[in-house]
C-alpha cells in the first residue's frame, strides 16, 4: 500500500500530465467551471494537510532542519512569502489539540467543528483565520462556552447550513435546517464579527477608549521627493475618506485631480500677498517629529491634553466632513458623499450595542453613531429587529437620494451573490417593475451594476422581496436546489441582522 507521500507524488505527475497536453484549453465552459470546483477542493485539503502537519510538529521541528522557525521552515519547502507562511501558523495555532497528561491521548481543539469543517475541505486556511480572527481578538471577553457556541454556528455557516424559516420561505421543506453555497472567507469573517458583537455588546466602551488613544496622523521626513503619511483613523473618519475616495474614483466623473499644487489668489489681493512663502522641508519634517508634545501655551495639558498626532487627526476628520459638502466634489448617487451610520432603533434608544459605518467592517459604539449622525454629511438610518428601513417613503418614479442612501446601505453592493461593485455606483433596480404598478419605495428597490441591470431577464437570476428583504433565486450552476435566498453578502454584512 503506498504511504500519504507517494499517494500525492502521483496526483503531481498526473496534473503535469493533464497541463502538459493542454486539457484545460479545449475544455467546454461546463468543463472548466466543474475543473475550477475541483480544484478548489483539493486545494483547502491540501491546505489542510499542511496545517495539521505544523500543528502536529514539536517545538524542535523547525530546528532539526537548520531553520530559524516554522514560518521559514514553510518559506523554503512550500516557497511561499513569509506572510503566507504566517498564516498556515497562525491556522496551526487554531487547530492545535494539546495532548493529555496521563493517557497521551490528544485532547479536542479550540475550535473543534472549525477544524473539521478544514480537514473536510470545507474551508481553507483563509476562510479558518477569518472566522476565529474576531472572537480571538475579543478575548477573554468571550467565555469559553459561547467561543464553542460560535465554533458551532461558524462551521455550520461555512458548510451552508441555514435555519429554515417557514413562513418567509414558502418552499422551504419541514426540517429545520436547510443547505445553501458554501460561505467564503469574507462572508465567514463579517458573521463572526457580527457574532463578537452580539455575545460583548458592552465591548463597544472599552474598544473605543482604546481606538481614541490610539487614534493619530502625522508626516514623516521627506524621502525620494515624497513625504509619508502615518497613522491610525477612527471607523467613522475613515468612512468619510472612502466615500470621498468612492466619489473621485466613480467612472461616471472624470477622476481625481491631477497632482500638483494650483494657487488662486485670494480676492483684493496683490500677486505678492496671494500666498504666503513655505518652510524648507527638513523643517517641516522636525516639527512633526515632536508629536508627542503639547503645542504651545498649555504646557500643563489641563486645557487639551491631545498629542499633535491626535490633533492632526481631528483636524483631517474636520476637513473630510468640509470637503465631502463642498460644491466642487462630484456626486455619489446625485448628492455629496455622505457618510451613513446605521443602527437598529432599539439600540439607539437604549444607547447600548454596536453601530456600524458604511464600507467599515469596524463597529463603533450607538454613542458615535448620535454624534457623526449630528454633523453635516452625514446621513443616520434606523432598521427594525427584522432589518427593515423606517421612516423612508417617496412615491416618484424616480428614487429619491434618501431613498437610494437607506437602500445602498442596506444592499452594501450589487445584491447579484459573488459580484462586489459598491452599491455607490450601482443602478436602483424596481422588483416589481413601475411600469406595472411597482412602487417607488425602499421595499420595491434593490441595487444591481450596470452588468447585472441589463442582463437579469436573461442571465437566469431572479429577485423578489420578502417583508422587505431582498431574496435572490441563481441558476442552477449556483445553486442546484434552485430556492429563494437572502444573498450572503447582504444577511451577513449588514450591521442590522443578528449573529446567531
Amino acid at each position: 500500500m503506498k504511504n500519504t507521500t507517494e499517494h500525492l507524488e502521483q496526483v503531481t505527475v498526473d496534473l503535469r500530465e493533464m497541463l502538459r497536453a493542454d486539457r484545460v484549453r479545449v475544455l467546454p465552459d461546463d468543463g472548466k467551471m466543474d475543473l475550477l470546483r475541483a480544484v478548489g477542493e483539493v486545494q483547502r485539503l491540501l491546505d489542510a494537510v499542511v496545517v495539521e502537519t505544523i500543528a502536529a510538529a514539536d517545538a524542535g521541528f523547525a530546528g532539526s532542519f537548520g531553520c530559524v522557525s516554522t514560518n521559514e521552515v514553510l518559506q523554503r519547502v512550500l516557497r511561499t512569502d513569509a506572510a503566507g507562511a504566517g498564516r498556515m501558523v497562525r491556522a496551526g495555532k487554531v487547530v492545535h489539540r494539546q495532548t493529555e497528561l496521563t493517557t497521551g491521548a490528544p485532547l479536542p481543539a479550540l475550535w473543534p467543528q472549525l477544524r473539521d469543517a478544514l480537514l473536510d475541505g470545507v474551508v481553507g486556511v483563509a476562510g479558518l483565520l477569518a472566522a476565529t480572527g474576531p472572537v480571538e481578538q475579543a478575548g477573554r471577553r468571550i467565555s469559553p462556552e459561547d467561543r464553542l457556541r460560535a465554533d458551532e454556528v461558524l462551521a455550520g455557516f461555512a458548510r451552508g447550513l441555514i435555519a429554515v424559516d417557514h413562513e418567509a420561505d414558502a418552499d422551504a421543506g419541514v426540517a429545520d435546517q436547510d443547505t445553501a453555497p458554501a460561505a467564503t472567507p469574507e462572508d465567514l469573517r463579517v458573521r463572526a464579527q457580527l457574532i463578537v458583537a452580539y455575545l460583548d455588546p458592552d465591548g463597544a466602551e472599552p474598544a473605543e477608549e482604546i481606538a481614541q488613544r490610539g487614534r493619530g496622523v502625522t508626516l514623516g521626513r521627506a524621502k525620494n521627493g515624497l513625504i509619508p503619511l502615518r497613522g491610525e483613523l477612527l471607523p467613522e473618519v475613515a468612512g468619510q475618506l472612502r466615500r470621498i475616495w468612492d466619489a473621485y474614483l466613480n467612472p461616471k466623473v472624470d477622476g481625481p485631480p491631477l497632482p500638483g499644487v494650483h494657487f488662486r489668489p485670494s480676492d483684493g489681493s496683490g500677486p505678492d500677498d496671494a500666498f504666503s512663502p513655505v518652510g524648507d522641508g527638513d523643517a517641516d519634517a522636525d516639527a512633526d517629529a515632536d508629536a508627542g508634545t503639547l503645542p504651545a501655551g498649555d504646557f500643563t495639558g489641563l486645557v487639551d491634553t491631545r498629542t499633535r498626532a491626535q490633533k492632526q487627526h481631528d483636524a483631517l476628520a474636520a476637513a473630510l466632513g468640509i470637503a465631502a459638502r463642498h460644491d466642487d466634489m462630484p456626486r455619489l448617487g446625485g448628492a455629496a458623499p455622505t457618510l451613513l451610520v446605521s443602527v437598529t432603533a432599539e439600540d439607539y434608544a437604549t444607547g447600548r450595542g454596536w453601530a456600524h459605518v458604511d464600507g467599515i467592517d469596524t463597529p463603533v459604539t450607538v454613542g458615535t453613531a448620535r454624534h457623526t449622525a449630528c454633523g453635516g454629511g452625514v446621513q443616520r438610518v434606523l432598521f427594525d429587529p427584522e432589518g427593515r428601513i423606517i421612516g423612508i417613503g417617496s412615491t416618484d418614479r424616480i428614487f429619491t437620494v434618501h431613498q437610494r442612501r437607506a437602500i445602498t446601505l442596506r444592499d452594501q453592493e450589487c445584491l447579484i451573490p459573488g459580484c462586489h461593485v459598491p452599491a455607490s455606483w450601482c443602478e436602483i433596480h424596481h422588483v416589481h417593475e413601475h411600469s406595472r404598478g411597482g412602487p417607488t419605495r425602499t421595499d420595491n428597490g434593490v441595487t444591481l451594476c450596470w452588468h447585472h441591470h441589463r442582463t437579469l431577464d436573461t442571465s437566469g437570476w431572479e429577485i423578489r422581496m420578502s417583508n422587505g428583504i431582498p431574496q435572490v433565486r441563481g441558476p442552477a450552476w449556483w445553486d442546484p436546489h434552485e430556492r429563494w435566498r437572502t444573498p450572503h453578502h447582504l444577511l451577513t454584512g449588514s450591521p442590522h441582522q443578528r449573529a446567531g
